[in-house]
């Protein structure tokens, strides 16, 4: 391959974990937006009787609207690989997410 068809010299990617990096697992996701951001705020929902949908909030994080465009394309097309390997995924029963402010 010829010099002129190279990409440019890239930078060295280091990934590396904070002291307080922590994994959790998260059912609930709700979605708020403004024109400055999106914000999602990750949980745990649980249904102890029929009557009552308790969601536990444990991490908010805040993203620009490039970066939300750009977690939408890598989750999409995860989805798509996960979805060719392990078969089409359903969705079960949507409940209502709380009405909220916009922020």
């Amino acid at each position: 391959m010829s010099q002129q068809n190279q990409p440019a010299n890239q930078p060295t990617f280091k990934l590396t974990n904070t002291e307080d990096y922590r994994d959790g697992y998260a059912n609930s996701v709700q979605v708020r937006m403004s024109v400055w951001d999106f914000f999602l705020v990750f949980g745990t929902m649980s249904q102890e009787n029929p009557e009552e949908l308790t969601v536990k909030n444990f991490q908010g994080i805040y993203l620009s609207p490039q970066q939300a465009k750009a977690l939408w394309n890598v989750l999409g097309s995860n989805l798509a690989q996960y979805e060719q390997t392990f078969g089409a995924l359903s969705l079960e029963q949507q409940f209502p997410q709380p009405d909220g402010p916009v922020h």
